[in-house]
């Protein structure tokens, strides 16, 4: 999509997937700091260890304690989080409800996102996770409540999103084995876009749920870093665009 993104731009660049494990991190940051490159995305697990290699961040990504985007300028890097605002926006898509209880379902790096975005614009949250202490430490930190699976309050729920990596690539994993009963104006919300069809999506229109999965996520937080790295504003429908053509050819970095 930053692909499509440039040549909308007219701008001669390029945008290339790298997969690069713990060990190799800093020597991939330290790298981003070369004349022509104008930054990177990160994805998990990266996202929560990665603001200690660079030089600076963005009040929201130094809020959040976790960086999607990496922008290079004169051979500093600056840490910054388009994964929150990115949500929003695809929640404000989705006519996602305002009011009730909103349960975030995970404790790594995009839960922390999502949790602050849904904060900052005066939602009830509550946090979910298998291991209930990081959900515990991550409410305490952005705010929120934490509950335990077998006893949160679903009933009052109108917005549920899943920020863990339960379905990612993985079409029979689900973060809620057992589908609870929400209330009947929930949207579910699982920012895992590939597959495009989890279990978790599928068991809540079973229930007469609405349901997305993330790829309007994945389109706005990706036109924000665009915009950060080149000053240009690219309509995010060119990135949906190319999102849905990558998703027909799998490739991973369109």
């Amino acid at each position: 999509m930053h692909r499509a993104a440039f040549a909308h731009a007219g701008i001669d660049g390029g945008y290339t997937a790298r997969r690069v494990g713990a060990a190799g991190l800093p020597e991939a940051v330290a790298g981003l700091r070369q004349p022509g490159v104008l930054g990177a995305n990160l994805s998990l697990p990266h996202k929560e260890s990665v603001p200690a290699l660079l030089d600076d961040l963005t009040p929201a990504a130094r809020a959040i304690g976790a960086v999607n985007t990496v922008i290079h300028s004169g051979g500093r890097l600056r840490g910054d989080n388009t994964d929150a605002p990115g949500l929003l926006a695809a929640l404000a898509d989705a006519d996602a409800p305002t009011g009730g209880l909103s349960v975030v379902l995970g404790a790594g790096g995009a839960a922390r996102a999502a949790v602050y975005a849904l904060r900052q614009t005066g939602h009830d949250v509550l946090v979910v996770n298998r291991t209930h202490a990081r959900a515990q430490a991550l409410a305490a930190e952005l705010g929120g409540r934490a509950a335990w699976p077998e006893t949160a309050p679903w009933s009052a729920v109108t917005l549920l999103v899943n920020a863990s990596s339960a379905g990612l690539d993985a079409p029979d994993d689900s973060p809620l084995p057992t589908f609870p009963r929400l209330d009947r104006r929930a949207l579910v919300y699982d920012m895992v876009y590939r597959p495009a069809e989890t279990r978790l999506l599928r068991d809540a229109r079973a229930a007469g749920l609405r349901a997305e999965n993330g790829l309007g996520m994945l389109a706005h937080q990706a036109r924000l870093a665009f915009t950060a790295w080149t000053g240009v504003d690219v309509p995010v429908t060119v990135f949906l665009e190319a999102l849905k053509a990558a998703e027909a050819t799998g490739d991973p970095a369109p």
